[in-house]
């Protein structure tokens, strides 16, 4: 039997299909993952991420230990602000991207990915050895996404009076205490909407309460169409530890300002940043009938040119979509090995789909 969530017992009653991931029972779907996907794009849904890793950093020297433990530079944040950001190795491979909370002076929380929990607290605890801070995985609460047009509204609804107007009022990547809850406006679909830390002794009932106000579950099946649509690399299969941030399409995220702080991975980095045959990350529409997968291999011509890391059917986009890891004289046009044929795809900048509505329509032949 795996780890399973406070909300375990909710997704069995709600009908979920139970799957292992990374070593959790967790909901794949509730009967239609297609369903699930369209609500999201279409109304609002909720996800169980409770599996995901709370990490409070606390102390002097918290700040420096975060200038110096990732590639995007908390310096840019003020309270209640979040940061995206990807944490490396010396060589400059992602170790793990993740979210970093700045709840107030000393005090910072970090999400990160389940699959990556142990490698990740190992890797924190040895880099923070020099620094005057405590490092404490939070177990107790759950976490949990609430996401489409119509989320924020519907969340708003089971929230008290004397909370709403504040968590109405959040900016994109900002974050407030409100009634025993940690709301923030982030998300992994492409949509609008919180994700939530909840207390364990209030997840079901507050997901019940959202189940009650028109919230539809949605499981770890629709999520991955959801964030693939929306351009969203997932860790492990678009990234990994030896691939740099200027290969997977997550450049932006690097601070190189100012020049003197010696984030881990600087030097690799800086060694490689101007490489004109570095590998990119681009998104890909296939133009003939088939299925794209992770894995499989993208021509130019006869010329084996990359790989795609991620793929699947776009509901939006009623096409077969994958983003693919490619040499960077790739271009508009290539082709896909799928089952021995050469199908024809169209070469675009993710994401695929922006709110609910395709970013390319009417997809020229490949």
């Amino acid at each position: 039997m795996g780890n399973r969530t406070p909300l375990f017992e909710a997704h069995k009653r709600l009908g979920a299909k139970i799957v292992d991931f990374a070593g959790w029972e967790m909901p794949l779907h509730y009967g239609s993952q297609l369903d699930e996907h369209n609500r999201v794009r279409a109304d609002a849904g909720m996800f169980d991420v409770s599996h995901m890793t709370v990490v409070d950093v606390e102390g002097p020297q918290v700040r420096e230990f975060l200038r110096t433990l990732l590639a995007n530079d908390v310096d840019r944040l003020v309270p209640g602000k979040a940061l995206y950001s990807c944490m490396l190795n010396q060589e400059g491979g992602v170790l793990d991207d993740l979210i970093a909370y700045f709840l107030g002076e000393g005090c910072y929380r970090i999400i990160v990915n389940a699959a990556t929990r142990a490698k990740d607290l190992a890797w924190m605890r040895r880099q923070s050895e020099s620094f005057a801070l405590d490092l404490h995985e939070r177990t107790d609460p759950a976490l949990i996404a609430v996401q489409g047009p119509q989320a924020r509204s519907k969340v708003h609804v089971i929230l008290r009076d004397a909370e709403r107007a504040a968590v109405a009022a959040l900016k994109p990547f900002h974050a407030t205490q409100a009634d025993g809850l940690f709301i923030s406006r982030t998300g992994y679909t492409g949509e609008d909407g919180y994700e939530i830390l909840v207390p364990r002794d209030r997840a079901e009932s507050f997901w019940m309460a959202l189940y009650d106000a028109g919230v539809a579950p949605i499981g770890l099946g629709a999520r991955d169409t959801l964030r693939l649509e929306a351009g969203m690399a997932l860790y492990g299969t678009d990234m990994d530890e030896s691939i740099s941030p200027l290969e997977c399409g997550l450049a932006w995220t690097v601070a190189w300002a100012p020049e003197d702080r010696e984030f881990i991975g600087r030097k690799a980095l800086e060694a490689r940043r101007d490489d004109p045959s570095l590998p990119k990350l681009v998104g890909l529409i296939l133009t003939d009938r088939g299925v794209l997968r992770g894995h499989q291999r993208v021509y130019l011509g006869e010329r084996d040119v990359g790989e795609i890391t991620s793929g699947s059917f776009s509901p939006v986009l009623g096409h077969s979509i994958a983003m693919a890891r490619v040499a960077p004289e790739v271009h508009d046009r290539c082709t896909v090995e799928v089952r021995s044929k050469q199908l024809a795809a169209t070469v675009v900048i993710p994401p695929f789909v922006r709110h609910g509505r395709a970013c390319y329509k009417g997809v020229p032949a490949g």
